[in-house]
C-alpha cells in the first residue's frame, strides 16, 4: 500500500512515447511542475495531453511543448502560450478546444466510468455543428476538422453528446497526501487536479506535504488514494517554487 516513489524520475520513468496525460492545474496554479520537468529529462515524446491550458512559455507544460514532445492537446484555454500559438497555426500542434466545464466533466466522467453524457454546451456552435480546426496545414488551410456531434432534445431542450475522457497516465500536485494515495488541494490549485487524477489509468501526484496513513481524517480527503497510484514527496524548495502567471502591482 505504501505508494511512495524514491524519485519524480522513478515515478515516470515508463511513460513511453505517444502516451496520453491528464495534468493538472489552471494556468501556474497546482501544475505538477516537478513531474513534468522529470518527463522532459526521460525523454517521451509524441505526447497526448490533456489540461485545461498548456502551461506558458517555459514554464509547465510549456516546457514539453518548446521541445516538441506534445502533438496533441486537449484544452479550453490556450491564450498564454505563444509558442503554443505557433505551433498550431503552422500546423505543428493539432489542437481540440472544449467548453471548460464540458473539459472538466469529461474528465471526471471518465475517472467514474461514465463513457458519454449529455450537456447543453455548445449546442448551436461549431462545438456541436462541427468544423473547428483541429490541425493546420503548413499553407494555413484547415487540414483536420472536429466532426459534427451527435445532439437530442430532453424536454424541448437541445444538448450534445460529449465523451468521457480516459488517459493512460495522470499527473497532478497535491499539498498534502499520504502514503496511501490520499490527496488534499489547497484552494485555488485544487481546480483540475482531482479530476485529472481520475481520469488517469496510472496517476502520479507529487505532494508538498507527505504524512502517515491516518493524519488526513476522512472528511478532509478531497481524493481518494484509489485514484493514485505513485505518490512523490517535494523538497521544502520544490515546494516553495510556486510562479505568478500574472503579477498586478500599485503604482
Amino acid at each position: 500500500m505504501d505508494k511512495v516513489c524514491g524519485s519524480a524520475a522513478e515515478a515516470v520513468a515508463d511513460v513511453p512515447d505517444r502516451a496520453s496525460i491528464a495534468v493538472g492545474g489552471f494556468g501556474l496554479s497546482g501544475i505538477p511542475t516537478v513531474l513534468i520537468d522529470a518527463l522532459h529529462a526521460q525523454g517521451a515524446t509524441a505526447l497526448e495531453v490533456v489540461s485545461n491550458n498548456c502551461g506558458v512559455d517555459g514554464r509547465g507544460l510549456g516546457v514539453l511543448l518548446a521541445a516538441d514532445r506534445i502533438t496533441r492537446v486537449t484544452g479550453s484555454y490556450v491564450g498564454e502560450n505563444k509558442e503554443f500559438a505557433r505551433q498550431y497555426l503552422s500546423g505543428e500542434l493539432e489542437v481540440e478546444l472544449t467548453p471548460q466545464g464540458t473539459l472538466a466533466e469529461r474528465l471526471r466522467a471518465g475517472g467514474a466510468g461514465i463513457p458519454a453524457f449529455y450537456t447543453p454546451a455548445g449546442v448551436g456552435t461549431q462545438v456541436a455543428q462541427g468544423g473547428l480546426p483541429w490541425r493546420y496545414a503548413p499553407d494555413g488551410t484547415v487540414a483536420l476538422a472536429s466532426p459534427p456531434k451527435e445532439t437530442r432534445q430532453f424536454h424541448g431542450r437541445s444538448y450534445v453528446l460529449e465523451h468521457g475522457i480516459t488517459t493512460d497516465f495522470a499527473l497532478v500536485r497535491a499539498w498534502r497526501g499520504d502514503r496511501h494515495g490520499n490527496l488534499v488541494f489547497r484552494r485555488a490549485a485544487a481546480n483540475f487536479n482531482p479530476l485529472a487524477a481520475m481520469a488517469g489509468r496510472v496517476t502520479v501526484a507529487e505532494v508538498e506535504q507527505l504524512v502517515e496513513p491516518g493524519e488526513l481524517r476522512p472528511d478532509e480527503v478531497h481524493l481518494p488514494g484509489i485514484y493514485v497510484q505513485r505518490v512523490v514527496e517535494l523538497t521544502p524548495a520544490e515546494a516553495a517554487d510556486k510562479r505568478i502567471e500574472k503579477r498586478t502591482l500599485r503604482a
